[in-house]
């Protein structure tokens, strides 16, 4: 491995890839993969469905975005999810970065809304995998029973292409859009993150909302899941 990617590989403090838990459940998820790229892909499979999406659990502290504290919670939002994503595939040799970007994010819930005041996700995060010679794109955030609920398509990644957000729907409703790229980086930006949070979002108290993303989530969608 040349030293240009040495710093993808290394564990920091928030992508803990040398947390026992994660190495093991790195392990676990790609066992049996015959290259990189099916254990990378093996790996997206397992965060984008193991763990729940939960915006509920952001705020601008480290913990809520460290990889082994989204995994023993089963949930995370963009930036823990992705945060996992590459701390397993630096476990396992992998070198991986997070990335960055402002995004117009249509999936939300009331409470999001009448909390937040706008639809702009400002540094959404998603995973950079280096497979072969190449940096590929992955975005293990929204898990298949949640784009089910919201009649989404579940985002699908084979090690070759880039996996970026629909931006639309099943019925072709707005989704997802993506606003400014902030770049690929070896470890998380929190000082940036929170520079821009607290400018952008200056009602907010960078706290946890109140409530059940889950519940939240089911009482909205239950009536256009319901057979008529």
């Amino acid at each position: 491995m040349t030293r240009a990617l040495a710093e993808y590989l290394a564990p920091t403090p928030m992508l803990d890839a040398d947390h026992p838990a994660v190495a093991a459940y790195a392990r676990e998820r790609a066992a049996g993969a015959a290259d990189a790229t099916k254990a990378a892909v093996r790996l997206f499979y397992a965060v984008r469905d193991d763990l729940r999406y939960d915006p509920y659990g952001v705020s601008i502290d480290a913990d809520s975005m460290r990889a082994s504290l989204a995994l023993a919670a089963r949930r995370g939002w963009c930036v823990s999810k992705a945060a996992l994503l590459v701390a397993c595939c630096r476990s396992l040799g992998i070198p991986a970065r997070m990335g960055f970007a402002d995004v117009r994010n249509h999936l939300s819930t009331a409470r999001m809304r009448e909390t937040m005041k706008t639809e702009v996700f400002y540094w959404h995060g998603y995973g950079s995998i280096r497979l072969g010679e190449r940096w590929v794109k992955a975005t293990p955030a929204f898990n298949r029973e949640l784009c089910e609920k919201f009649g989404l398509l579940p985002l699908e990644w084979d090690g070759r292409r880039d996996s970026l957000y629909h931006p639309f729907d099943r019925e072709g409703r707005r989704h997802m859009e993506y606003l400014r790229e902030h770049g690929e980086f070896a470890d998380i930006p929190l000082e940036r993150m929170r520079e821009t949070w607290q400018r952008e979002y200056t009602h907010l108290r960078m706290g946890r909302l109140e409530g059940d993303f889950d519940a939240d989530v089911d009482a909205e969608t239950r009536t256009a899941r319901e057979p008529s």
